[in-house]
């Protein structure tokens, strides 16, 4: 494709997400970015990447981030372990590295806020997945040996549940609301493949 266009796609937790992303990519000439955004922002700051990982998407451990959602904060006073400095400050660094690769080039961004990041990006296509409950059982099982069937229903719900306060703290906005996004696709009623195709039919006729 001759247009830079940017794909974002925020995912409910084994609807296919990073499948969907790696593959649309491909199709497209481009680049996935996913979890290869924590080595590049690791990179960019000189911090490690473990760092990173653990705040991957994962709310702040802030007691202003407490406060802000009504429960009780985990960690005392935020000065304590400076949680709600350092968690903010490496959204910050990997919010740079997205907008870098948006403004160079086309690319596919996975989770990580990207929509809300790249908001004013010209050529933007934010895709939000879902799936139906028993296909993401069965993908989560199938990707992960090592979790216990009886425990991937609340797995998949506690992980779509840090996913969204995450998202509502960084930007305000409801996860899973519709009016955030262009394209909202259940995978588990078409397939992967198919998602890909009715992503790539909506930018061709985008440029039409």
């Amino acid at each position: 494709m001759n247009n830079k266009v940017i794909v974002t796609i925020c995912r409910e937790f084994c609807s296919g997400g990073k499948e969907v992303g790696t593959k649309l990519a491909k199709k497209l000439g481009c680049e996935c970015y996913d979890k290869k955004l924590i080595s590049l922002s690791a990179k960019e700051s000189g911090f490690t990447e473990s760092l990173f990982e653990d705040v991957d998407e994962k709310p702040s451990n802030s007691f202003l981030y407490s406060i802000a959602m009504g429960t009780p904060s985990t960690t005392g006073l935020f000065f304590q372990n400076n949680d709600f400095l350092t968690n903010d400050k490496l959204f910050s660094i990997q919010s740079e590295v997205i907008r870098r690769i948006a403004s160079t080039k086309s690319a596919v961004i996975v989770g990580r806020c990207s929509d809300y990041i790249l908001r004013d990006e010209e050529n933007l296509v934010k895709v939000y997945l879902r799936a139906d409950k028993d296909f993401r059982i069965k993908r989560l099982l199938e990707t992960n040996k090592d979790v216990d069937p009886k425990h991937a229903e609340s797995l998949l719900h506690k992980t779509d549940k840090k996913r969204r306060n995450y998202y509502s703290y960084y930007t305000g906005r409801e996860w899973d609301n519709t009016s955030n996004y262009d394209l909202l696709v259940n995978t588990s009623k078409i397939g992967i493949d198919n998602t890909v195709e009715l992503i790539l039919d909506y930018i061709n006729n985008m440029f039409k």
